[in-house]
Protein backbone atom coordinates (compact mmCIF):
# COMPACT_ATOMS: atom_id res chain seq x y z
CA UNK A 1 0.00 0.00 0.00
CA UNK A 2 3.34 2.33 0.79
CA UNK A 3 4.26 1.60 -2.47
CA UNK A 4 1.34 3.01 -4.26
CA UNK A 5 0.62 5.87 -2.79
CA UNK A 6 3.88 7.03 -3.50
CA UNK A 7 3.49 6.00 -6.97
CA UNK A 8 0.28 7.42 -7.38
CA UNK A 9 1.85 10.88 -5.45
CA UNK A 10 4.72 10.49 -8.26
CA UNK A 11 2.82 9.98 -11.26
CA UNK A 12 0.09 12.95 -10.15
CA UNK A 13 1.45 15.25 -13.02
CA UNK A 14 1.17 12.39 -15.04
CA UNK A 15 -2.31 10.94 -14.05
CA UNK A 16 -4.17 14.63 -13.75
CA UNK A 17 -3.13 15.20 -17.59
CA UNK A 18 -4.80 11.77 -18.36
CA UNK A 19 -8.03 12.47 -16.15
CA UNK A 20 -8.70 15.65 -17.08
CA UNK A 21 -8.23 14.79 -20.59
CA UNK A 22 -10.73 12.05 -19.95
CA UNK A 23 -13.51 14.67 -18.26
CA UNK A 24 -13.20 16.84 -21.35
CA UNK A 25 -12.98 14.16 -23.95
CA UNK A 26 -16.17 11.75 -22.43
CA UNK A 27 -18.73 14.15 -23.26
CA UNK A 28 -20.95 11.50 -24.30
CA UNK A 29 -22.10 7.92 -22.43
CA UNK A 30 -21.01 5.74 -25.05
CA UNK A 31 -17.24 4.64 -26.20
CA UNK A 32 -17.97 5.54 -29.92
CA UNK A 33 -15.11 5.74 -33.17
CA UNK A 34 -14.67 9.79 -32.57
CA UNK A 35 -14.56 9.09 -28.37
CA UNK A 36 -11.53 6.68 -29.06
CA UNK A 37 -9.84 8.71 -31.74
CA UNK A 38 -9.84 11.86 -29.41
CA UNK A 39 -8.60 9.22 -26.39
CA UNK A 40 -5.80 7.87 -29.03
CA UNK A 41 -4.78 11.04 -29.17
CA UNK A 42 -4.51 12.08 -25.30
CA UNK A 43 -2.35 8.73 -24.92
CA UNK A 44 0.17 10.22 -27.48
CA UNK A 45 0.41 13.56 -25.52
CA UNK A 46 0.79 11.68 -22.35
CA UNK A 47 3.93 10.48 -24.28
CA UNK A 48 2.79 6.99 -24.20
CA UNK A 49 3.71 6.54 -28.18
CA UNK A 50 1.78 6.15 -30.91
CA UNK A 51 2.39 2.43 -31.84
CA UNK A 52 1.92 1.69 -27.82
CA UNK A 53 -1.06 4.63 -27.82
CA UNK A 54 -3.11 2.53 -30.58
CA UNK A 55 -2.37 -1.06 -29.16
CA UNK A 56 -4.29 0.15 -26.17
CA UNK A 57 -7.14 1.93 -27.96
CA UNK A 58 -6.91 -1.29 -30.49
CA UNK A 59 -8.05 -3.44 -27.03
CA UNK A 60 -10.07 -1.01 -25.48
CA UNK A 61 -12.25 -1.09 -29.02
CA UNK A 62 -12.40 -5.03 -28.86
CA UNK A 63 -13.97 -4.75 -25.27
CA UNK A 64 -16.02 -2.06 -24.82
CA UNK A 65 -17.03 -0.50 -28.38
CA UNK A 66 -20.09 1.44 -28.74
CA UNK A 67 -21.26 0.30 -24.87
CA UNK A 68 -22.59 2.72 -22.41
CA UNK A 69 -19.65 3.67 -20.01
CA UNK A 70 -18.66 5.89 -17.43
CA UNK A 71 -15.28 7.77 -17.16
CA UNK A 72 -14.06 5.33 -14.00
CA UNK A 73 -15.13 2.85 -16.36
CA UNK A 74 -12.76 3.92 -19.02
CA UNK A 75 -9.89 4.78 -16.44
CA UNK A 76 -10.25 1.45 -15.42
CA UNK A 77 -10.44 -0.65 -18.48
CA UNK A 78 -7.36 2.09 -20.00
CA UNK A 79 -5.35 0.32 -16.38
CA UNK A 80 -6.01 -2.98 -17.77
CA UNK A 81 -4.49 -2.44 -21.20
CA UNK A 82 -1.60 -0.55 -19.81
CA UNK A 83 -1.33 -3.58 -17.47
CA UNK A 84 -1.28 -5.90 -19.62
CA UNK A 85 1.52 -3.88 -21.89
CA UNK A 86 3.73 -3.75 -18.06
CA UNK A 87 2.88 -7.20 -16.57
CA UNK A 88 5.64 -8.93 -19.02
CA UNK A 89 8.38 -6.26 -17.90
CA UNK A 90 7.88 -6.50 -14.47
CA UNK A 91 11.16 -6.92 -12.76
CA UNK A 92 13.13 -6.16 -9.40
CA UNK A 93 16.11 -5.13 -7.61
CA UNK A 94 16.25 -8.09 -5.16
CA UNK A 95 18.12 -9.59 -8.20
CA UNK A 96 20.10 -13.50 -7.17
CA UNK A 97 22.91 -13.76 -6.29
CA UNK A 98 24.32 -16.48 -8.78
CA UNK A 99 28.09 -16.48 -7.93
CA UNK A 100 29.62 -13.81 -5.90
CA UNK A 101 30.66 -10.98 -6.56
CA UNK A 102 27.38 -10.19 -8.51
CA UNK A 103 28.25 -8.02 -11.13
CA UNK A 104 25.98 -5.42 -12.00
CA UNK A 105 27.05 -2.15 -14.78
CA UNK A 106 25.19 1.25 -14.94
CA UNK A 107 24.73 2.94 -17.95
CA UNK A 108 23.01 5.98 -19.36
CA UNK A 109 23.54 9.40 -20.46
CA UNK A 110 24.62 12.10 -18.05
CA UNK A 111 21.79 13.60 -15.73
CA UNK A 112 19.60 10.69 -15.46
CA UNK A 113 20.08 10.05 -12.05
CA UNK A 114 22.57 6.77 -12.65
CA UNK A 115 24.80 7.91 -9.83
CA UNK A 116 21.96 8.37 -7.38
CA UNK A 117 20.68 4.61 -8.66
CA UNK A 118 23.56 3.68 -7.87
CA UNK A 119 24.09 4.79 -4.48
CA UNK A 120 20.01 3.73 -3.43
CA UNK A 121 20.77 0.20 -5.25
CA UNK A 122 24.12 0.11 -2.51
CA UNK A 123 22.23 1.62 0.08
CA UNK A 124 19.56 -1.48 -0.19
CA UNK A 125 21.80 -4.18 -0.30
CA UNK A 126 24.09 -2.93 2.63
CA UNK A 127 20.55 -2.54 4.82
CA UNK A 128 20.29 -6.35 3.66
CA UNK A 129 23.76 -6.90 5.25
CA UNK A 130 25.45 -7.86 1.62
CA UNK A 131 28.50 -6.68 1.49
CA UNK A 132 29.08 -3.89 -1.31
CA UNK A 133 31.59 -2.49 -3.74
CA UNK A 134 30.93 0.75 -5.85
CA UNK A 135 33.64 1.26 -9.01
CA UNK A 136 33.95 4.72 -10.80
CA UNK A 137 34.39 4.25 -14.52
CA UNK A 138 34.11 7.44 -15.42
CA UNK A 139 37.24 8.55 -14.99
CA UNK A 140 36.85 11.90 -17.16
CA UNK A 141 34.54 13.73 -15.10
CA UNK A 142 36.35 14.19 -11.45
CA UNK A 143 32.80 15.41 -10.28
CA UNK A 144 31.33 11.88 -11.24
CA UNK A 145 33.99 10.85 -9.06
CA UNK A 146 33.55 12.45 -6.19
CA UNK A 147 29.56 12.33 -6.36
CA UNK A 148 29.86 8.53 -6.35
CA UNK A 149 31.96 8.60 -3.70
CA UNK A 150 29.78 10.73 -1.49
CA UNK A 151 27.05 8.04 -2.42
CA UNK A 152 29.35 5.45 -1.19
CA UNK A 153 30.40 7.39 1.93
CA UNK A 154 26.71 7.65 2.54
CA UNK A 155 25.99 4.02 1.85
CA UNK A 156 28.43 2.58 3.85
CA UNK A 157 29.64 0.69 0.60
CA UNK A 158 33.63 0.26 -0.48
CA UNK A 159 34.41 2.50 -2.96
CA UNK A 160 36.95 2.22 -5.78
CA UNK A 161 38.36 4.38 -8.25
CA UNK A 162 41.01 4.83 -10.77
CA UNK A 163 43.67 7.54 -11.66
CA UNK A 164 42.04 10.72 -13.51
CA UNK A 165 42.04 9.56 -17.52
CA UNK A 166 42.74 5.84 -16.72
CA UNK A 167 41.14 3.49 -18.88
CA UNK A 168 37.72 2.89 -17.66
CA UNK A 169 38.05 -0.68 -18.85
CA UNK A 170 41.10 -0.90 -16.91
CA UNK A 171 39.49 0.42 -13.29
CA UNK A 172 36.32 -1.83 -14.21
CA UNK A 173 38.75 -5.14 -14.65
CA UNK A 174 40.53 -3.55 -11.27
CA UNK A 175 37.64 -3.28 -9.46
CA UNK A 176 36.36 -6.90 -9.88
CA UNK A 177 40.05 -8.05 -8.78
CA UNK A 178 39.64 -5.99 -5.50
CA UNK A 179 35.93 -7.56 -4.94
CA UNK A 180 37.07 -10.92 -5.29
CA UNK A 181 39.61 -9.76 -2.75
CA UNK A 182 37.20 -8.71 -0.09
CA UNK A 183 34.85 -11.29 -0.02
CA UNK A 184 32.18 -8.75 -1.58
CA UNK A 185 28.31 -9.97 -2.36
CA UNK A 186 28.03 -7.22 -5.56
CA UNK A 187 29.66 -5.13 -7.57
CA UNK A 188 28.19 -1.99 -8.96
CA UNK A 189 30.22 -0.51 -11.84
CA UNK A 190 29.13 3.47 -12.80
CA UNK A 191 30.14 4.27 -16.37
CA UNK A 192 30.41 7.61 -18.45
CA UNK A 193 27.22 8.87 -20.58
CA UNK A 194 28.25 11.48 -23.19
CA UNK A 195 26.36 10.33 -26.00
CA UNK A 196 27.81 13.73 -28.06
CA UNK A 197 30.46 11.02 -29.37
CA UNK A 198 28.14 8.06 -29.88
CA UNK A 199 30.92 6.08 -31.09
CA UNK A 200 33.28 6.52 -28.50
CA UNK A 201 30.43 5.73 -25.66
CA UNK A 202 30.32 2.47 -27.72
CA UNK A 203 33.72 1.54 -28.12
CA UNK A 204 34.30 2.34 -24.40
CA UNK A 205 31.11 0.09 -22.86
CA UNK A 206 32.20 -2.53 -25.46
CA UNK A 207 35.50 -2.71 -23.77
CA UNK A 208 34.92 -2.66 -20.29
CA UNK A 209 32.39 -5.41 -21.18
CA UNK A 210 34.81 -7.38 -23.09
CA UNK A 211 37.81 -6.37 -20.65
CA UNK A 212 35.62 -7.95 -17.47
CA UNK A 213 34.97 -10.91 -19.71
CA UNK A 214 38.72 -11.67 -18.97
CA UNK A 215 37.85 -12.56 -15.46
CA UNK A 216 34.18 -14.28 -16.43
CA UNK A 217 32.86 -15.15 -19.82
CA UNK A 218 29.68 -14.11 -17.44
CA UNK A 219 30.24 -10.75 -17.19
CA UNK A 220 29.00 -8.40 -16.54
CA UNK A 221 25.65 -10.44 -15.57
CA UNK A 222 23.39 -7.41 -15.57
CA UNK A 223 24.02 -4.13 -17.71
CA UNK A 224 21.10 -2.01 -16.19
CA UNK A 225 19.96 1.39 -18.14
CA UNK A 226 18.96 4.28 -16.48
CA UNK A 227 16.28 7.00 -18.07
CA UNK A 228 14.92 10.15 -17.11
CA UNK A 229 11.23 10.17 -17.08
CA UNK A 230 11.22 13.86 -17.34
CA UNK A 231 13.00 13.27 -21.24
CA UNK A 232 9.75 11.53 -22.28
CA UNK A 233 9.91 10.18 -25.73
CA UNK A 234 14.19 11.03 -25.71
CA UNK A 235 14.04 8.19 -23.43
CA UNK A 236 13.08 6.13 -25.94
CA UNK A 237 15.52 7.08 -28.56
CA UNK A 238 18.58 6.58 -25.56
CA UNK A 239 17.59 3.12 -25.28
CA UNK A 240 17.99 2.15 -28.75
CA UNK A 241 21.04 3.99 -28.78
CA UNK A 242 22.51 2.44 -25.19
CA UNK A 243 20.90 -1.13 -27.24
CA UNK A 244 23.36 -0.82 -30.14
CA UNK A 245 26.22 -0.68 -26.84
CA UNK A 246 25.53 -2.95 -24.53
CA UNK A 247 23.50 -6.17 -23.95
CA UNK A 248 21.11 -4.35 -21.94
CA UNK A 249 18.90 -6.59 -19.35
CA UNK A 250 16.75 -4.34 -17.54
CA UNK A 251 16.07 -0.63 -17.26
CA UNK A 252 15.36 1.71 -14.17
CA UNK A 253 13.17 4.98 -14.80
CA UNK A 254 14.19 8.19 -12.44
CA UNK A 255 12.80 11.36 -11.64
CA UNK A 256 8.53 10.31 -12.01
CA UNK A 257 7.91 12.59 -9.31
CA UNK A 258 9.12 15.76 -11.45
CA UNK A 259 7.34 14.73 -14.79
CA UNK A 260 4.19 14.55 -16.10
CA UNK A 261 5.64 12.18 -18.98
CA UNK A 262 5.44 9.11 -16.75
CA UNK A 263 3.50 7.37 -20.16
CA UNK A 264 6.90 6.47 -21.35
CA UNK A 265 7.32 4.16 -19.40
CA UNK A 266 4.33 2.08 -20.79
CA UNK A 267 6.11 3.17 -24.46
CA UNK A 268 9.52 1.75 -23.09
CA UNK A 269 7.92 -2.00 -21.87
CA UNK A 270 5.80 -2.09 -25.14
CA UNK A 271 9.09 -1.58 -27.51
CA UNK A 272 11.66 -3.18 -25.53
CA UNK A 273 10.16 -5.64 -23.44
CA UNK A 274 12.77 -5.68 -20.73
CA UNK A 275 12.81 -5.90 -17.04
CA UNK A 276 11.98 -2.97 -15.39
CA UNK A 277 13.50 -3.39 -11.94
CA UNK A 278 13.06 -0.10 -10.15
CA UNK A 279 11.25 3.53 -10.71
CA UNK A 280 12.77 6.30 -9.11
CA UNK A 281 10.00 7.77 -6.87
CA UNK A 282 12.08 10.92 -4.97
CA UNK A 283 15.11 12.34 -3.46
CA UNK A 284 14.98 9.96 -0.63
CA UNK A 285 17.79 6.68 -0.07
CA UNK A 286 14.70 4.32 -0.30
CA UNK A 287 13.13 6.40 -2.80
CA UNK A 288 13.92 3.90 -5.53
CA UNK A 289 11.28 1.18 -5.56
CA UNK A 290 10.50 -1.76 -7.10
CA UNK A 291 7.96 -1.87 -10.17
CA UNK A 292 4.74 -3.03 -9.59
CA UNK A 293 2.58 -2.78 -12.74
CA UNK A 294 -0.45 -3.14 -11.58
CA UNK A 295 0.04 0.13 -9.38
CA UNK A 296 1.83 2.04 -11.72
CA UNK A 297 -1.34 1.68 -13.96
CA UNK A 298 -3.66 2.63 -11.84
CA UNK A 299 -1.74 5.79 -11.00
CA UNK A 300 -1.10 6.22 -14.58
CA UNK A 301 -4.35 7.24 -14.81
CA UNK A 302 -5.44 8.45 -11.79
CA UNK A 303 -7.13 5.50 -10.22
Amino acid sequence: MKFFSRIKESLSKSANSISNGITGIFTKKTLDEDTLIELEGLLITSDLGVATSAKIIKGLKAKKFDKEISEEEIKESLAEEINLILKPCTGSLDIEIIEKPLCIMFVGVNGTGKTTSIGKIASKYISENKKIVIAACDTFRAAAVEQLQKWAERSGAIFFSGKENQDPASVAFQAYEEAIKQNVDVLLIDTAGRLQNKKQLMEELAKISRVLKKHNETLPHHTILVLDATTGQNAVSQAETFSEVAKITGLIVTKLDGSAKGGVVVALADKFKLPIYAVGVGEKIDDLRNFDPQDFANGLVGL
